[in-house]
């Protein structure tokens, strides 16, 4: 049996955290026993689906290299296949029509309540004689059965069992002839021959459902695997408070694809007590039974510390363009500063996300003049002739790392002052900030003419 496996998401909002993590770890359990994943998106239900919604799962399925071997394919596009089914379970009295109006069924719902009963249709129309009323377009219900149950050994939580009387005849079709969501996904995962279902196990109580319509249809069952939800830290379900965002966000917020898949792989799995491992370690470690029937926890202070993980080990050749983007946000053109991967190289290992390395990098790339609060705290009289004398002093060094921090060492000895007492104030002059890499390193990025313009326009400020 070749393993076929799916992901197949609602465009009616991004793809957020646990809609990704099921991809992954559909992904992963077909490339782990060599496999076939496929895309599908579920798109019928046309007032909340958009174009945007499905192009914002498409990038971010690519951003997350989470490759697809079949799909996308759309539900709108296999209408006629749906009626196609339909009209079969319709012919073998596994399906019937019925004409409730929404009136009426509402109010039997209300009735049932009144009688302190769970609100459910009653199958006035299963096995109806009455003359179809003019003018209402019927729905298609499924002939659910009456007795027995539906008994399942799922692969996440063991055995399930759901008893028929709990059901009642769902809706296959509408009056409009779109199929229902459990209908669609039944024909779907028998037309492309799914093999195995993880998902969220907010679908549990859709399951006996669509075991009884692969039962209508003679097929057999795919394995089912519902995993655990994604609770926020305070254990609530996850949400937007919780900095539940679409995935795509965290691209824009300079997290690395790599250090996401990483962390949406321990949210509710683990092997042994990895943390940090590669997209094709944990593929080959990967299996349903590793994981947890307990909700996880998102925590995106250990995300963040993922992504510093990834980040300082990743190449600047790689960083570059995502880099430079959002330099280019900050108003910075690197094309005329020092080499962005020199930059890059110096920055990545203090930061932990791309836009704290941007924003690391901006006094590379144009002046930053220091705040008020800065130039009161470290610009001193004794400072001026330390800074006068070091500017002399760097017109002729030699430009390297070496050679500066020798010249830097000479210019505190020679006005009396401790190595900090210059270096501390000197980046206040040469970035506007107190926390860089080391003031030689820096200064030989920056370049010599940089630095020396940049020391006599905060001369101006110091005091006489």
């Amino acid at each position: 049996m070749t393993v076929r496996t799916r992901f197949a998401p609602s465009p009616t909002g991004y793809l957020h955290l646990g809609g990704a993590r099921t991809a992954l770890f559909s992904w992963a359990y077909a490339h782990r026993h060599g496999g076939r994943f496929i895309l599908r998106v579920e798109d019928t239900d046309q007032e909340r689906s958009t174009s945007a919604s499905t192009q914002a799962i498409l990038d971010a399925m690519q951003w997350l290299k989470l490759d697809y071997d079949e799909g996308p394919f759309y539900q709108m596009h296999r209408l006629s296949r749906y009626a196609e089914v339909a009209e079969q379970l319709l012919r073998e009295g596994k399906a019937y029509h019925c004409y409730a109006t929404r009136e009426e069924l509402d109010v039997m719902r209300e009735a049932q309540r009144a009688r302190g009963e769970k609100p459910r249709y009653d199958g006035r129309w299963r096995d109806s004689k009455a003359t179809p009323p003019a003018g209402v377009d019927p729905v298609i219900r499924l002939r659910n059965p009456t007795e027995g149950g539906v008994a399942w050994h799922d692969e996440v939580k063991g055995p399930i069992e759901i008893q028929n009387s709990e059901l009642d005849d769902l809706i296959l079709v509408r009056a409009d002839g779109i199929p229902t969501y459990n209908f669609g996904v039944v024909v779907d995962d028998l037309d492309m021959g799914i093999t195995h279902v993880i998902r969220g196990d907010d679908h549990v109580n859709n399951t006996p459902r669509q075991i009884n319509i692969f039962r209508a249809l003679g097929a057999s069952l795919p394995h089912f695997g519902h995993v655990p939800m994604i609770l926020g830290s305070d254990g609530e379900r996850l949400s937007k408070r919780h900095g539940a965002v679409s995935v795509m966000q965290y691209f824009e917020d300079g997290y690395l694809p790599q250090a996401m898949l990483n962390y949406l792989a321990r949210l509710g799995w683990s092997h042994k007590d990895e943390e940090v491992f590669s997209i094709d370690q944990f593929v080959e470690w990967f299996e349903l039974e590793s994981i947890s029937r307990s909700p996880a926890r998102f925590n995106p202070e250990k995300l963040l510390w993922l992504n510093a993980q990834y980040l300082k080990e990743e190449s600047p050749e790689v960083l570059r363009d995502r880099v430079i983007s959002a330099l280019a946000a900050r108003g910075c053109e690197t094309a005329t500063g020092p080499a962005i991967d020199r930059v890059i190289a110096l920055l990545q290992a203090r930061v932990s996300s791309l836009q704290e390395l941007a924003d690391a990098a901006v006094y590379f790339y144009r002046p930053v003049a220091p705040s008020a609060q800065l130039r009161e705290a470290h610009y001193t009289a004794a400072l001026r002739p330390a800074l006068e004398d070091l500017r002399q002093r760097l017109g002729a060094v030699e430009w390297n790392k070496e050679a500066i921090s020798a010249t830097l060492k000479g210019v505190a000895a020679s006005n009396g002052l401790k190595m900090p007492g210059l270096a501390m104030p000197l980046r206040v002059v040469l970035t506007g900030e107190t926390q860089t890499p080391s003031i030689d390193a820096t200064m030989e990025l920056l370049g010599r003419s940089e630095c020396l313009e940049r020391i006599a326009i905060q001369l101006e400020h110091l005091p006489a």
